[in-house]
């Protein structure tokens, strides 16, 4: 029997759903009769240009189907706009009960290269952008005693990447950030969850295709385009999620995965303290096999999606 969940007639913002993985999850929850606020300032991942002809695409597309969808070009990157945004749903649809926080930009640069103002855009659109939204939203979410919120981090921040300190360190950030919702709102019946997803889109400047392997290896990774990652959060922002809350999910091609996070895994006791020459001698050789290697996103995730 087909798992029912829940999405009919519910209103969802959908952040940055003017294109890429946004459009394809605002697709997918208008498929279950959800209503969406298609939210893009229409800005490429540069954060260059502005339009709103992304996000009338991705409302066409919804509407053409018998789909409810209105559009909103307001910044997630301030707390007005944010507002903005939050009342653009409840004047057009009268109530918010999902909140995907997707919207984003980059500014990949080497870190000793980094401007401030290189950190400053791209952590003011994603932690920010993540916290003012979610924010504007939570007081209502809090009255109806239920709400789901869904944020898309990386594995940039949950593992690490060359060149993208103001991403990572942003995208890390919404991982606490969402922890601390789903703490602090339980108890109202919200839901705070996080997904790093994988497109090929983000790829494509980095992956060579010179020989015949690596053209077949291009080909493969060419398959996560951005509607794999859609199922996992249309499937986390409904009611067969209602007891998943604080976790992180990634979506692959065919293939699911769910995060461990921080938690002590060893310690060692001194009777009298520690000193740094003891902790050279003592507790060094204790944890050396234990210490995290300092890989990159792709060296953890080695293997090709099939």
């Amino acid at each position: 029997m087909r798992v029912n969940l829940g999405l009919k007639d519910k209103v969802a913002i959908v952040t940055g759903s003017g294109g890429g993985i946004g459009r394809e999850i605002a697709l997918a929850l208008a498929n279950e009769g959800a209503s969406i606020v298609v939210n893009d300032i229409g800005v490429s991942l540069s954060g260059e240009g502005g339009s709103e002809s992304p996000a009338q695409e991705t409302v066409g597309l919804i509407t053409q189907k018998g789909g409810k969808a209105v559009i909103n070009n307001d910044s997630v990157s301030s707390w007005e706009s944010a507002q903005s945004i939050v009342k653009r749903a409840l004047d057009e649809f009268g109530k918010i009960d999902i909140v995907i926080n997707n919207a984003g930009i980059l500014r990949d640069t080497i870190f000793h290269k980094m401007e401030p103002s290189d950190w400053n855009d791209v952590v003011n659109v994603h932690l920010n952008g993540c916290f003012y939204v979610s924010r504007a939203v939570a007081p209502y979410f809090r009255e109806q005693k239920s709400g789901a919120f869904v944020h898309m981090t990386s594995t940039s921040g949950l593992i690490g990447n060359f060149g993208q300190a103001n991403y990572a360190a942003a995208k890390l950030g919404i991982v606490g950030l969402s922890k601390s919702i789903s703490l602090d709102m339980s108890r109202f019946n919200v839901r705070s969850n996080c997904i790093a997803p994988f497109a090929w889109s983000r790829m494509t400047n980095s992956i060579p295709s010179n020989t015949e392997a690596e053209k077949e290896r291009v080909e493969r990774l060419k398959k996560m385009t951005p509607e794999t990652n859609a199922p996992l959060a249309v499937f986390l922002a409904s009611g067969a999620a209602k007891d998943i809350t604080g976790q992180i999910f990634s979506a692959r091609l065919n293939e699911l995965f769910i995060y461990n996070q921080n938690r002590p895994i060893k310690s060692i006791h001194s009777e009298k303290g520690w000193t740094p020459t003891e902790i050279a001698e003592r507790a060094l050789p204790s944890f050396k096999n234990l210490l995290t290697p300092n890989e990159r996103s792709g060296d953890v995730f080695s293997w090709d999606p099939i």
